[in-house]
């Protein structure tokens, strides 16, 4: 257990790196992005022939890229979980959540709901089940959904791909010295956003993703991790750091020292406040 650690209300570990995933035009997790669908023939109503299920996606959002994907009304994904005989681990509790796991699938005739989040989560076994993921697990003492529910944080964190075995070993440092993650990332699942601003209230909300006032990780995966994070949830970066910010496009600081992530986060802040009035005027 580390001693003298800063007040909850005051340590902001992350602000998630989204401003440097906004300006790449990759996808952000938690926003309303829309489903690559690949089409065949120059028919603008042709049935398209394949779904492609991006890194990060939350279910909720593959649940509604399948749902446009069939042309099946909202809400008829979701609905088809209770009969879909997922093949989920038990700590899963049924909740596919880290389980879809992002690729290109194909749309056939007779695809259904129910085949399509089955062919999600049997990659998903496939890729997290063999032996290099399940070997990296045991020898971070933990089980392959943990280390899935890790990737799934560094998803989302992670500026970068170059970033994703820092922000793994940011979650280590703080796990093994018994400090609470502090992801606004799992913050903003527990409130069904994304966001780069967390507000004290916010991290006061009664939730078991709430990392700011719950220890250790969130109950499930957050998001649909790719391989690479994968790779970095059981082989994180050798170091020490606890904290980290991405003050801009593609500068994201690791520091274990408080009072230097602190500098940081002032830094980050001052750059959303220029970004802001430039973006107003």
């Amino acid at each position: 257990m580390q001693k003298n650690t800063p007040p909850r209300s005051t340590i902001r570990l992350t602000r998630r790196g989204r401003i440097a995933l906004v300006a790449t035009g990759a996808v952000v997790v938690g926003t309303a992005v829309a489903v690559p669908l690949l089409t065949l023939g120059p028919e603008e109503d042709a049935r398209p022939t394949t779904l492609v299920i991006p890194e990060g996606w939350r279910a909720s959002q593959v649940y509604a890229a399948v749902d446009k994907a069939l042309a099946l009304p909202p809400g008829s994904t979701k609905k088809s979980l209770a009969k879909a005989a997922l093949k989920l681990p038990n700590d899963a509790e049924g909740n596919p959540e880290g389980y879809l796991f992002p690729a290109v699938y194909p749309l056939q005739e007779k695809t259904t709901p129910e085949k399509l989040l089955a062919l999600m989560v049997d990659t998903a076994n496939e890729k997290f089940n063999g032996a290099p993921i399940a070997a990296g697990a045991q020898r971070n003492a933990m089980n392959v959904y943990q280390a899935v529910t890790i990737a799934s944080i560094v998803q989302a964190e992670a500026a970068t791909k170059a970033d994703m075995g820092k922000v793994a070993r940011v979650v280590f440092n703080r796990l093994e010295r018994g400090m609470p993650l502090q992801m606004d990332s799992t913050l903003n699942y527990a409130l069904g956003r994304s966001t780069l601003r967390t507000t004290p209230s916010d991290t006061r909300v009664d939730s078991p993703y709430n990392s700011y006032q719950r220890m250790g990780l969130p109950p499930t995966p957050i998001d649909n991790p790719g391989e690479q994070a994968m790779r970095a949830a059981i082989n994180p970066t050798p170091g020490d750091w606890l904290y980290f910010v991405t003050v801009r496009p593609g500068d994201t600081r690791f520091t274990a020292d408080y009072a230097e992530h602190q500098r940081n986060v002032a830094e980050f802040n001052a750059q959303q406040k220029k970004d802001g009035a430039r973006a107003a005027g």
